[in-house]
């Protein structure tokens, strides 16, 4: 693999960029790995990753029923935090958040780490309770956040509407140190790394079944034939009950999709991100100047891949309440990705009902933010069979009653 650098882009330039290597091989699938990872995403490739640089586990497939990086990684909205209320979330969003910002010098590649920080508005007097709350958890877990002034708000962001008019913003928890990266970026330099260590990534092979004896998994069928391994780990966000029901066991999730949009490009306005929970939308702005906007999730399960005129109108009218210069922009684009949802709102890394086989999935609508640190935690989960950052976001907690409830740290979810 070929080091990207300047002086690198300084000769290439003299030779008419004709020696550029692929950042990834095309590559055609074996018989057998060791590991199988189903799932191209960021968390999947990510776990591949950190198999082969932590535990020198090199002998892997990563296998893709669509293309890299186009399902939820591709179709986020970027945003990076990890002020989380529970001990176990604060301690692998943190995880993922120190990652990120050394990301792109480990991978040798541009992720556009962007340390821009994030707010999130109090709104009614229970956020302030609540986010004045998170703010005492997080100095207790090192995670560096406190509880700002609505004065201070406004110097932070000096295009927000602070005295309503249904919400007035009453304060907001703010995290200097979270901010945005560029999600395709992330999934590229995952791969490029992931592929000059040997591993194989293997585009347009859908798994159509997991093969199992004795309680055991031995492999899986696919579209481009059968392929075996000692160990296999889901990873495919969404449609991971799908997978689960391939293996015989059943997930406590559901699918639903979750929209975004963006606005036609402007001037800087705004260089951080801002969530405002109780309107129900939060905004960043992108480099190329739109205005990257959200909302909730469906209220209903489905995997559709687009937007509907219903969530649109109701995020862009709630935040056109605290960011009223936004009513005189123009929508440019707009989509859906299909999210897993747990009861707890915290997600699953864990072993399975079945032997060898693991699964990661259930981070709903945050799952970008926690990209390193999932990985981090579910690749030594599967090389040693355990890990510190993932023993409490088993599936048996479901079953014991050890909820790891984030539903309102959540928030928007993002």
């Amino acid at each position: 693999m070929k080091r990207y650098s300047a002086f690198a882009v300084a000769r290439e330039a003299l030779t008419g960029h004709r020696g550029w290597e692929r950042a990834w091989r095309r590559a055609q699938p074996k018989a057998r790995y060791d590991v199988i990872i189903v799932g191209a995403g960021g968390h999947g490739l990510a776990t591949a990753y950190y198999l082969g640089k932590r535990f020198g586990i090199t002998n892997v497939a990563v296998l893709e029923k669509g293309w890299l990086g186009g399902g939820n990684t591709g179709r986020n909205t970027t945003i990076i935090r990890s002020n989380y209320l529970q001990d176990p979330s604060a301690a692998i969003y943190e995880k993922s958040r120190a990652l990120y910002e050394t990301l792109s010098q480990e991978l040798n590649y541009n992720v556009m780490f962007s340390p821009r920080g994030v707010l999130m508005l109090a709104q009614t007097e229970h956020e302030v309770r609540g986010y004045r709350r998170t703010a005492h958890a997080n100095a207790l877990q090192g995670v560096d956040t406190r509880f700002i002034t609505p004065a201070e708000v406004k110097k932070i962001v000096p295009i927000i509407r602070l005295e309503g008019p249904r919400y007035p913003v009453l304060g907001a928890l703010w995290q200097a140190r979270g901010g945005t990266a560029r999600h395709d970026a992330v999934a590229w330099g995952y791969a490029r790394a992931c592929s000059a260590m040997g591993m194989d990534i293997i585009q347009q092979c859908e798994v159509t079944g997991i093969r199992r004896d004795g309680g055991r998994v031995t492999g899986v069928d696919t579209t481009k034939g059968a392929i075996d391994c000692d160990k296999l780990g889901l990873v495919v966000a969404g449609h991971s009950g799908v997978l689960a029901e391939m293996a015989g066991f059943r997930l406590p999730i559901e699918s639903v999709a979750l929209q975004a949009l963006v606005s036609e490009p402007i001037k800087p306005v705004m260089d951080c991100v801002v969530m405002a929970n109780t309107v129900h939308g939060y905004m960043s702005q992108s480099d190329k100047g739109e205005m990257v906007i959200g909302g909730g999730a469906d209220g209903y399960n489905n995997y559709t891949q687009r937007g509907s005129f219903h969530h649109v109108e109701e995020t862009v009218r709630a935040l056109i309440e605290t960011f009223p210069m936004l009513s005189r922009l123009k929508m440019l684009r707009w989509w859906g990705g299909i999210v897993d949802m747990t009861g707890d709102r915290s997600p699953i890394l864990s072993k399975t009902p079945l032997d060898g086989c693991f699964v990661n999935c259930g981070w709903g609508t945050g799952g970008f933010k926690a990209i390193p640190g999932s990985g981090w935690g579910f690749a030594e989960l599967m090389a040693k069979g355990h890990a510190p950052l993932t023993e409490a976001f088993t599936l048996d907690r479901f079953r014991e009653g050890r909820f790891i409830d984030e539903s309102v740290a959540a928030g928007v979810a993002h």
